[in-house]
């Protein structure tokens, strides 16, 4: 393994591109391998199994293209499949958590809440994640279907989504929520719509600033940050229909791309 090596991140489907740009933006030299696993996405209506089986072979596939670290961008395979695949590989493998933990700081009322899948809040790593943090303040956890879906499609702004969106920040509202965390990494998307729809002066969460900051101390940590002074590359791969997610990747990327078939 070299410094020159690319970092992989892979995702259900292109809602970890949210992860990987704040990856781009840390760390401007480092080449990017990113595979959206859209022909099964969403991964949130998926059984455990399915999932710890698609992560191991997306992350094989990664392997296959010699990246030295390995980011799953996606909060459901991360409480799925995340020990099984630091189990079955040696490279370093970063994962993303739904923001808990600084929800929980920054609440002034003592209530927050969490938006999720419904696979991430059946699973056991959340119910410990929400226990641990859970002695001082109430979690009000809300499973947000048909969200994926609608950000897969590149539908960030219309009705349907707009309507999908009020309905959860609503329930959690209604609850007397003052700090929402985004447990889900294509929710970023719709930050605009869910500040829109909250009353003022709530806080929303993401984390894929502390993910990028996690994969900078790693590699910092193994000395395999690269030396090269150029701008890194971007190569996208999906098993998904390539013509459609090339569109989305493009509007998400926020530049032309091009996105290369993956038949894993």
């Amino acid at each position: 393994m070299t410094s020159t090596q690319a970092i992989g991140v892979f995702d259900s489907g292109v809602g970890g591109l949210s992860v990987a740009k704040k990856i781009r933006e840390m760390l401007p030299q480092e080449d990017i391998i990113y595979i959206a696993d859209s022909r099964y996405a969403p991964y949130g209506n998926k059984p455990r199994q399915f999932i710890e089986q698609r992560s191991r072979a997306l992350s094989g596939f990664l392997l296959e293209q010699h990246v030295k670290a390995i980011v799953v961008a996606c909060n459901t395979a991360t409480l799925s499949a995340i020990q099984q695949l630091r189990s079955d590989f040696t490279v370093p493998i970063i994962g993303v958590e739904p923001g808990i933990k600084p929800a929980t700081l920054n609440t002034r009322t003592g209530v927050i809440g969490v938006m999720v899948t419904t696979r991430t809040s059946q699973t056991e790593a959340f119910h410990e994640l929400v226990k641990r943090y859970s002695e001082n303040v109430k979690i009000e956890v809300q499973a947000c279907d048909g969200l994926v879906e609608q950000v897969e499609q590149g539908d960030l702004t219309s009705n349907t989504t707009r309507a999908l969106v009020e309905r959860y920040v609503r329930l959690l509202l209604d609850k007397g929520v003052d700090t929402i965390a985004l447990g889900c990494t294509h929710y970023p998307y719709l930050i605009p719509i869910i500040k829109d729809v909250a009353e003022p002066g709530i806080e929303i969460i993401e984390t894929g600033t502390a993910v990028a900051k996690q994969v900078v101390r790693r590699l910092s940590e193994e000395n395999r940050l690269t030396s090269k002074k150029t701008a890194g590359s971007d190569i996208f791969y999906t098993t998904g229909d390539v013509a459609v997610v090339e569109q989305i990747v493009s509007y998400l990327w926020g530049q032309p791309e091009k996105v290369l078939p993956c038949q894993i």
